[in-house]
């Protein structure tokens, strides 16, 4: 094709991507079916990957929760399995009046099960083995949520090199582990979803989490990346999403603030809203969600602002230092745990 013919159907194309979008605002897509589908979660047992765990199970999927806490995922598992019991208390009460009613095909309650697989992320060959339990046990899985993260709560010089180690892992490392163990039968069906929960932070950064801010700019790196190469592979049935919250209240930052008279304008996000959020996207296939949508116009403008220009907003908003208490209250904990200790 000529290329002055082809740079015109390019553009095209851009501007009826622009419509699509803009559509997408104006009329809520529909929303896919999980049902019956096989969703694997890390760090499902607390925060937000408990959170996704009980919707996914709201929706019918096969949940196979992974957590390094035996305990905590168990209690996630107890949780899915009360949702089950709900759904199919309310399907036998309502069985009898949706007799002879066959417009939709609704996976029996009684096959819905929670598994629950005790694994450490970090670890590559952990992530290997317990990634074939799971195809031998449970099946191949349609859904994964990369949702596991940890954070080391030190300034940078202050941090010890495993710590750094252990949140690149976790937070970057694993993502690349768990897609290759499950995206080669994706390929293979054409079929499934990758999300990956990352953190505005790993769209612009802050002062103290260095290395919380370079493993979540990897893990996003990483999702781009993967999704561009589905693209290239025309495997258009496989879909991504990224998920990128602005600081969420589950404890895993406590202490983070910004400038008071900001605050009350960025409040920390409710874990649940934003777990909504990304469900949302999930299910409507949308590639990217940032929460708030602020957030949104926060990235372009670090992406065309001068950095002294982007320095002097940090500054006026309190984001330059907003990590600082959170770090000095981790710092007190170890320090008391310590002397308990008699460290």
């Amino acid at each position: 094709m000529n290329i002055l013919l082809e740079f015109f159907v390019v553009t095209f194309r851009v501007l009826w991507a622009f419509v699509l979008a803009a559509a997408k605002w104006l009329v809520r897509p529909k929303e896919k079916s999980v049902a019956g589908q096989v969703c694997l979660i890390t760090g499902a047992g607390s925060g937000l990957g408990r959170l996704f765990a009980l919707e996914f199970a709201r929706r019918r999927a096969l949940l196979v929760l992974w957590d390094i806490n035996t305990q905590s995922n168990e209690e996630t598992a107890g949780m899915v399995r009360h949702i089950y019991r709900e759904m199919a208390e309310e399907a036998a009460a309502a069985a009898p009046g949706a007799a002879g009613d066959g417009e939709k095909d609704v996976l029996p309650h009684c096959n819905l099960q929670v598994y629950t697989y005790t694994c450490d992320v970090g670890k590559r060959e952990n992530v290997y083995l317990t990634a074939e339990r799971v195809r031998k046990e449970v099946g191949e899985v349609s859904v994964l949520v990369n949702n596991a993260g940890v954070v080391s709560g030190h300034h940078l010089l202050e941090c010890p090199d495993e710590l750094i180690e252990r949140t690149m892992m976790v937070n970057c490392h694993a993502h690349f582990w768990t897609t290759k163990a499950f995206l080669p039968k994706m390929l293979e069906m054409n079929h499934g979803h990758i999300v990956t929960v990352a953190s505005s932070l790993g769209l612009f950064s802050t002062a103290g989490v260095e290395d919380y801010c370079a493993s979540k700019f990897g893990a996003v790196g990483f999702h781009e990346s993967l999704s561009h190469e589905l693209k290239a592979a025309e495997k258009d049935g496989i879909k991504t999403t990224l998920v990128c919250p602005y600081l969420v209240d589950t404890g895993m930052f406590r202490g983070c603030r910004i400038r008071k008279e900001i605050e009350p304008f960025l409040p920390p996000l409710k874990p649940e809203y934003c777990v909504k959020q990304a469900m949302r996207a999930i299910l409507t296939d949308q590639p990217m969600i940032c929460t708030p949508r602020l957030m949104y116009m926060v990235t372009f403008m670090k992406s065309i602002l001068p950095f002294e220009a982007v320095v002097c907003m940090y500054r006026f908003l309190g984001a330059d230092k907003c990590m600082y208490p959170f770090i000095a209250q981790r710092k007190q904990a170890t320090n008391n745990n310590e002397a308990k200790n008699g460290i």
